[in-house]
């Protein structure tokens, strides 16, 4: 069974080291706003089930441009030092019914967080209590006196620098973080081994830098290039008729003597572009995002579920450039619907019309869709993404 994992985007802080003004974790790079790029990063990884900021009050609006439409649960006030933030983040989060069974602390200063490093944490955590990206040191390491000069050359062979998200078993974290109130430690990761838990490491990645200074954002900022990657997803999906008196056909309702069955509306079409969507930014599948068994989206329109899948695409910086759709059925035709099923996806996607192909095609009366037992929908899409240096 897979682990509830939710994840808590520390951005309380207001940054003395990298100069007044705006907080940095709220400057821009890249076109979005530095804490934007991770939050959307969590939101769309398909292991990930919740994602919360942990923030300053007086940063309500910045934060709400950071993450305009991403489907986050409410921010939470921090305290006076990001130890303290954390905690109440955790104090918040065991108030949900259910509480998560893993958490992830990531530090909003760091956008360009992998989904592979989030991956290589949560995997940890079913065999440990914490676990924490890091980075062999590469550098000679000294020693020195209050002076400046060298006293020893440390041996850097069991040296490595932390990064963040750093994963942890959820109850093994609150308790730590329970009983260290008062207390200054370095990382989450000290805050366990403090109350006697044991971290694992797991292989972090050099991009994954912090924005301390302004020099750091400077740095980040060259790795955009400017360029696009495209990518291309594909979807398939299935629902069978049962009585009823239309089928819902991308966003449009067709009048049949039968419907498609299913928990929402059963919109085979949206469904497969969903995932289609999803596929093409690695976000998982529908039913990740939507499942079944959560009473919330029993008879829902599907258009919300496509909608999401765009939204997840704009925060992470991309576009959609078209989307190319095939329905196959034996009935009810779906030429007389053609128009309104290409013009109810386009507004949908928010593309315009002639980015989007709608096709339909018989199984000359043959399998399941020959013998007009369901309707199937195969998608495709191609979205351009911010191409990164390196």
């Amino acid at each position: 069974m897979a682990l509830k994992c939710a994840v808590l985007v520390v951005a309380a802080g207001r940054g003395q080291r990298f100069g007044g003004g705006l907080p940095k974790q709220y400057r821009d790079l890249g076109g979005r706003p530095v804490l934007g790029h991770s939050l959307a990063t969590f939101a769309a990884h398909p292991e990930v089930r919740l994602v919360r900021a942990v923030i300053h009050p007086d940063d309500r609006p910045l934060y709400d441009h950071a993450s305009a439409d991403l489907p986050l649960l409410e921010p939470v006030p921090g305290g006076a030092s990001r130890q303290e933030s954390v905690r109440l983040g955790l104090e918040s989060l065991a108030g949900l019914d259910p509480a998560p069974d893993v958490v992830l602390i990531h530090d909003g200063a760091r956008p360009l967080v992998d989904p592979g490093l989030v991956s290589r944490v949560i995997a940890a955590l079913t065999e440990h209590d914490g676990a924490i990206p890091a980075l062999p040191m590469a550098d000679t390491v000294k020693r020195a006196d209050g002076d400046g000069f060298c006293l020893e050359t440390v041996p850097r062979e069991a040296l490595w620098r932390a990064q963040t998200p750093q994963g942890f078993r959820f109850a093994p974290i609150l308790a730590a973080h329970r009983a260290a109130a008062g207390r200054e430690l370095t990382d989450d990761a000290a805050v366990l081994e403090a109350n006697g838990g044991k971290v694992k490491l797991v292989l972090g990645a050099e991009r994954n830098t912090k924005v301390t200074t302004s020099d750091d954002l400077r740095r980040l900022s060259r790795l955009f290039t400017g360029a696009e990657e495209m990518r291309t997803g594909t979807g398939y999906d299935v629902h069978k008729l049962e009585e009823g008196d239309g089928v819902f056909l991308c966003g449009i309702k067709i009048p049949h003597d039968r419907k498609l069955a299913g928990h929402s509306d059963a919109d085979v079409a949206l469904h497969a572009l969903t995932d289609a969507l999803l596929g093409a930014i690695g976000a998982g599948d529908i039913g990740h995002h939507f499942p079944p068994s959560d009473a919330q989206w029993k008879g829902a329109a599907s258009d919300q579920f496509l909608a999401h899948a765009a939204r997840l695409v704009r925060a992470l910086g991309g576009r959609i450039v078209n989307a190319d759709l095939t329905v196959v059925c034996e009935a009810p035709k779906v030429g007389p619907h053609r128009p309104a099923m290409i013009a109810r996806t386009a507004e949908i996607l928010e593309l315009p019309a002639g980015r989007v192909s709608v096709k339909a095609t018989t199984s000359e009366r043959l399998g399941f869709t020959g013998r007009e037992e369901g309707i199937a929908a195969l998608a495709s899409v191609t979205v351009a993404l911010p191409a990164l240096d390196g």
